[in-house]
């Protein structure tokens, strides 16, 4: 199965989890698996003083994975922070479709997430779209783009473009790989 990934993009405050959020069920009522990745462009901490795990990483564990009959979590020290491709191939190979939010200097494509109460202007317009590889646009009002533009309450509809434009699906349920 290949694996595809694309990024929701949008300013601070421009409801890009929110979106995610309603967007996420509509992919797998389409019967798409989907996995997500939240970017962070600083360190962040899951494990919290005297769990378990966490005293694990401090007796020096570079790798802590906890288990239960139905999750798994990996902590795992790096060296380097991961490009979208290594954790697609690493822990996403077993889905349809990755949705990471952020990553916009990445090359995979996005759609992004406008807020007219929040932000004058989107990241992506005619200038740069082609370049950000943007697919469509999710706003609340008309935006500068040759993309498709969806509300913010379209997740429906971005799901169906999602699997007919980026996944290959050629009408309702068929795939055509």
């Amino acid at each position: 199965m290949t694996t595809h990934i694309i990024c929701i993009v949008g300013k601070k405050k421009s409801g890009k989890t929110t979106f995610i959020e309603k967007l996420v069920p509509e992919l797998k009522a389409l019967g798409i698996s989907v996995g997500t990745v939240k970017h962070d462009a600083h360190s962040f901490e899951v494990d919290h003083e005297g769990k378990d795990s966490w005293r694990h990483r401090q007796a020096g564990a570079e790798t802590v994975v906890i288990s239960s009959p139905t999750q798994v979590a990996i902590i795992k020290s790096v060296e380097k922070e991961l490009w979208l491709t290594e954790l697609a191939a690493e822990f996403f190979a077993d889905r349809h479709l990755v949705i990471a939010e952020g990553y916009y200097l990445s090359d995979h494509p996005k759609i992004e997430v406008h807020r007219s109460d929040e932000h004058n202007y989107p990241l992506c317009d005619r200038q740069n779209e082609k370049e950000r590889k943007l697919l469509a646009m999710v706003s609340d009002v008309g935006v500068d783009t040759d993309q498709p533009t969806y509300g913010l309450d379209d997740a429906k509809d971005v799901a169906t473009f999602i699997a007919r434009h980026h996944l290959g699906w050629v009408q309702d349920g068929m795939w055509s790989d």
